[in-house]
């Protein structure tokens, strides 16, 4: 068995495709598995640091505002298109794989469309609610198509019927301890756990609302923060002791950079204020936890929010768009879920009948049946 995955640009579209990987290595152990991706985005780092085989081509992106610039740049792309098919060609010749599945990302559209045309049997998976343009085009063509939500069936004209597979999730995530993780944090069961979270490099909106929200509340001590910053809000800290806020070991408010005990984190709270990103919501879902969702405004076909309202649909979330985020909104919203232990509940059980726990062999068994 010989089997291409395509994958590139975030941890949304790569972190899924190497859970695959994972699971089809597992039931297939002398499976060859090849990694297709680009140089300088973050699949050159994470295919080879889980051990799969990985190749380059080179493309970009189209640029949706129409500047000067952009312009200049889209026409270049047009330029890396034509070369990263031959490139794609190329690889699918030597490899000669029986199957070949896009996961997204600007390398997955030269590579599943090069397959398609040379007869080899194709797959996609479409990680959020609303589909990219890419993926609505591919998956006229492709032999299958995959799907995290019901919702996304509605955007697109397969050749065959779309097939609900999830996310994978990090078993990490399912099969963290409630218990062990808040007393890890010295969390009492009378206290209520905020996470609140922009992405690794931080969303500068989250930051400056959540600063707000901290100096508001936390003289509640029957309310616990946990906040990630990202790379770009090392200020954070600091604004906050200018207000007087103390963080830190003892304290009720602990801030980070960045968070790489997420399962412990997950398992530990009562309510997660977070983006909407597909990989997000279904570690959301997983470990069942009530939410407030603040879509970002800068993603294509604004799929965040789509994503987001499925669990808003589904009486498991709130969400709140950037346009009318406030610190007064935010902290209202916060008081009001965290005073009603019995909305946190129900969010909480709604959100987690979402979660799909076998996606990763769904998918496996997606690709099993391209080759039967």
């Amino acid at each position: 068995m010989k089997v291409i995955f395509a994958a590139g640009g975030t941890g949304g579209h790569i972190n899924p495709a190497l859970a695959a990987a994972g699971e089809l290595r597992r039931r297939h152990p002398d499976a060859e598995i090849l990694f297709i991706g680009t140089s300088d985005h973050m699949e050159s780092r994470l295919v080879p640091q889980a051990g799969f085989d990985f190749k380059t081509i080179t493309i970009s992106g189209f640029q949706r505002k129409l500047t000067v610039k952009n312009i200049i740049k889209n026409i270049k792309t047009l330029g890396l298109i034509v070369k990263s098919s031959s490139q794609t060609k190329k690889i699918l010749k030597e490899f000669n794989p029986d199957a070949v599945v896009g996961f997204g990302g600007y390398v997955s559209g030269p590579v599943v469309s090069t397959a398609v045309k040379m007869g080899i049997k194709t797959a996609i998976h479409e990680q959020n609610a609303f589909p990219g343009v890419t993926n609505k085009t591919l998956a006229k063509q492709v032999d299958r198509v995959m799907l995290t939500v019901e919702g996304a069936k509605k955007y697109l004209s397969p050749k065959n019927e779309p097939i609900i597979t999830g996310l994978p999730v990090r078993q990490s995530i399912f099969d963290a301890d409630r218990d062990f993780a808040r007393s890890k944090f010295g969390v009492s069961n009378d206290t209520v756990f905020v996470l609140s979270m922009g992405g690794s490099l931080g969303a500068k909106t989250i930051n400056e609302n959540m600063v707000e929200v901290i100096k508001t509340l936390h003289n509640d001590k029957n309310l616990f923060f946990m906040h990630s910053t990202g790379k770009y809000g090392k200020w954070v800290p600091d604004k906050l002791r200018e207000s007087g806020v103390e963080t830190g070991e003892g304290t009720n408010v602990i801030v980070r950079e960045y968070i790489d005990d997420m399962d412990m984190c997950l398992a530990a709270s009562d309510l997660v204020i977070s983006r909407a990103g597909a990989s997000s919501l279904s570690e959301i879902e997983a470990v069942g936890r009530a939410s407030v969702l603040i879509p970002s405004p800068n993603v294509a076909e604004n799929h965040q929010y789509h994503n987001a309202m499925t669990l808003v649909n589904s009486d498991a979330a709130r969400v709140i768009e950037e346009k009318d985020l406030t610190p007064e909104l935010l902290t209202q919203t916060v008081r009001e879920m965290t005073s009603d232990r019995d909305l946190l509940i129900r969010y909480g059980e709604n959100a987690k009948k979402l979660s799909i726990g076998d996606s990763a062999q769904r998918i496996c068994n997606v690709i099993e049946s391209l080759l039967n």
